[in-house]
């Protein structure tokens, strides 16, 4: 049994990670606008793998990276590092308040998509949900607005993405261990945009100052993760889900400082409504008795 005091420290967590992500959302931006996203992401990956391994390997051993459904594991992966590279790219050229706000569209997208694929049931106020979020996705991505297109369609790309990502969570997690699907997340990105690298790499190399700010990308989003993991041990999903969209909140004062980049009046009714949206569907679980964490498809 709980006692009163973790679901406080449960709520703390997640507040404490959501500024995180947004901290590294910003950083991705800046980066973004300077450096390939290959050689972003491999080294925010390898970062990642780094720290996974070296936090999990001395109690866990070989039982970090066994698996049972290998294909549909490095399948997970290849979906969050594709989605990875959406981010960055919608990034470079939209602000990150709206950029953050728009993929948040993701867990209603879930959501629907698990009635489908699943068959699990969408109740009335699940499709007021929907409904719901994709009218704050207008509003957001409005004609007017003056937000890139091409931003715009990456970002609803990636939420399509990180939709197939927890989808896949969700059917794996009745096989797999948590700490083996994280470390393949990370030997999948690593491998992938390090080879892109290789590839693709025109010559660019970091200075000091900006290589250690891919590093510390790595380390803010793993760190995030980690809090994330340890939060939704504390407290229910369905009391936590509210609290994820503070990410909304300090993407957006971040954006503000940063890039002196800040939503219209219609920006903020539409990320309002989007995050009205993503309670009511994880009510919609809650009441389904199956578990929903934001924390699973962040990038």
């Amino acid at each position: 049994m709980q006692s009163e005091g973790r679901p406080l420290r449960g709520v703390a967590l997640v507040v404490a990670a959501t500024f995180l992500f947004a901290v590294a959302d910003t950083l991705g931006k800046h980066l973004a606008m300077l450096y390939a996203t290959s050689l972003i992401l491999a080294a925010r990956y390898g970062v990642n793998l780094l720290i996974v391994t070296a936090v999990m390997w001395p109690r866990h051993r070989a039982a970090l990276w066994r698996t049972e459904r290998t294909g549909l594991v490095i399948l997970r992966g290849l979906c969050l590092a594709i989605a990875s590279i959406t981010m960055l790219l919608a990034l470079r050229v939209m602000p990150v308040a709206e950029t953050v706000a728009i993929i948040y569209i993701t867990p209603v997208l879930v959501m629907l998509a698990a009635g489908t694929v699943l068959g699990e049931r969408v109740s009335l106020w699940g499709w007021i949900g929907a409904g719901l979020g994709f009218v704050g996705v207008l509003l957001v991505a409005r004609p007017g607005s003056g937000l890139d297109p091409w931003g715009v369609a990456l970002a609803l790309v990636n939420a399509v993405l990180a939709t197939g990502y927890h989808l896949l969570t969700r059917v794996l997690a009745r096989s797999e261990t948590t700490m083996a699907m994280m470390f393949h997340t990370a030997l999948v990105g690593t491998v992938v945009f390090s080879l892109l690298v290789v590839v693709l790499h025109s010559g660019e190399v970091p200075d000091l100052p900006d290589l250690g700010l891919m590093v510390s990308l790595g380390a803010l989003a793993t760190v995030a993760h980690l809090m994330f993991t340890s939060a939704y041990r504390e407290a229910p999903a369905s009391t936590l889900a509210p609290v994820n969209y503070m990410h909304i909140a300090f993407a957006t004062v971040l954006g503000a400082l940063v890039f002196r980049q800040l939503p219209d009046a219609l920006g903020f009714l539409g990320m309002g409504a989007i995050a009205a949206a993503g309670i009511l569907a994880a009510w919609q679980a809650s009441r389904l008795r199956f578990g929903f964490s934001l924390s699973g498809w962040r990038k």
